[in-house]
């Protein structure tokens, strides 16, 4: 087999949206050849300023995995990447700086998202159309129409898509997703998300020159053109409608998909909102206190509370997820799953062996390993994903309809079908969003 393309073709459906492919589609993806299960798999981290450096320490942590390259805007955050990359296996990687260079390379297997929002779609496509597998982190999309476009690209490239929602891999939600199946608290019907933090304020911009070390031009990619601020780069861009989408998506996408993932929902009937920006008045564009909620059919429901600058914790946690049944309580996590019954009585608990960072912007650990481990196995063995594209999209569009409704200040009504939002045009033009003119994402 030549080494130079190690790439593998799905045989069977990935979740509910994996296709079998005809020769026809074969050329025209470029994933024609099969990776062997012994073989290597080479990676190409993306966005290595901050959250890439965990997918470096898990990628290094795998058996016949290389760290081939490491792209990056910002060249002081892709040199100390590399360096870590290369004390951890003693290869150093090439830096390339403008992705679209980086999915052309021949030899390479695989990418990693980790950059700004705005990114992750535009990226995730670039990439399956050259013939790479794709590990994308949470959101995988910055709008609902992206989502849409995500879907459609798995099943057209049949590429290995998964979403860094890690807590897929955590074999103690795993074991209480079967234990709910099993009927352990009757039948579920609330499902609780929370999210806690002490933000502090993110000040008012000013307009800078750009650093030496930034390619500001790339960094902005596919959205629009802002002149640069001194408070966007690195972390503040997920405060900003044009590069992030707020914290019901930084940290509620986990929390939420937990909550969909044990009520065995997809898309709901109806979403409402409220909140706001009460904490701070500085240029934060998004809310750092919001209560969304989600009907499903079958009596079922789901809330998220998100507290950016409180840190009260709920159930001794800054995060997690109640599972609510007829006849008990699920209180789940990424590093603890306990079951009560329905006078309260702890009945089950489970413990991770590795603790997983929670609140961290780098995060990292045993359910990073874990969930890139499921990745490369998909890929060499066509295993099953823990969290497909396909499921991931679903649950970041649950993300976007409570932005959506808290922007409209409307009640969202939802086609099950296909997620559309129905009977609102306002609603509606937020489905998709302004790109720069030459940078728009295509299937």
């Amino acid at each position: 087999m030549d080494k130079s393309r190690r790439s593998f073709i799905k045989k069977s459906a990935i979740g509910t949206a994996g296709v079998t492919l005809g020769a026809h589609n074969l050329q025209a993806s470029g994933l024609g050849s099969i990776l062997g299960a012994n073989d290597q798999v080479n990676f190409g981290v993306v966005g290595v300023n901050s959250r890439g450096k965990a997918h470096i320490n898990a990628i290094a942590n795998l058996e016949n995995t290389a760290i081939s390259y490491i792209c990056d805007v910002d060249s002081r955050a892709a040199e100390k990447a590399a360096d870590l990359a290369e004390k951890k296996t003693g290869q150093r990687p090439e830096i390339i700086e403008d992705y679209r260079k980086l999915v052309e390379k021949k030899d390479l297997d695989a990418v990693t998202i980790a950059t700004p929002e705005h990114w992750h779609t535009p990226m995730t496509l670039m990439g399956v159309k050259n013939g790479k597998h794709v590990y994308v982190e949470k959101p995988c999309s910055h709008n609902p129409y992206e989502g849409e476009m995500l879907m459609q690209a798995q099943k057209k490239y049949d590429a290995v898509i998964q979403m860094g929602n890690q807590q897929r891999s955590a074999p103690t939600s795993m074991q209480a997703m079967k234990d709910i199946r099993n009927g352990l608290i009757g039948d579920v019907y609330y499902g609780k998300a929370w999210y806690a933090n002490s933000r502090g304020p993110i000040g008012i911009g000013k307009r800078v020159p750009v650093p030496d070390w930034l390619n500001w031009e790339l960094w902005q990619g596919p959205a629009p053109r802002r002149e640069y601020q001194d408070i966007w780069v690195h972390y503040n861009w997920h405060w900003f409608w044009n590069w992030g989408t707020g914290e019901i998506h930084n940290n509620g996408t986990h929390e939420i998909d937990i909550c969909r993932w044990a009520l065995g929902v997809k898309y709901p009937t109806k979403v409402t909102s409220s909140g706001g920006r009460f904490h701070y008045n500085d240029d934060w564009e998004f809310y750092d206190t919001q209560m969304a909620n989600y009907e499903f059919e079958g009596n079922k429901m789901i809330n998220w509370e998100g507290r950016s600058c409180n840190s009260f914790s709920m159930y001794d946690r800054g995060r997690g997820s109640a599972i609510y049944g007829t006849q008990g309580t699920i209180i789940l996590d990424r590093n603890k799953y306990v079951a009560y019954d329905k006078d309260g009585e702890q009945i089950k608990q489970l413990k991770e062996d590795e603790m997983s960072a929670t609140t961290g912007t780098v995060g990292g650990g045993g359910l990073d390993d874990k969930h890139f481990g499921n990745f490369v196995d998909a890929i060499r063995n066509n295993a099953e994903l823990n969290s497909p594209i396909d499921e991931g999209a679903v649950s970041s569009q649950l993300c976007h309809y409570g932005n959506i409704a808290q922007e409209t200040g409307d009640a969202l009504h939802i086609n099950i079908l296909n997620g559309r939002i129905l009977g609102n045009s306002r609603a509606m033009q937020m489905w998709h969003r302004e790109y720069e003119p030459g940078w728009e994402p295509k299937v």
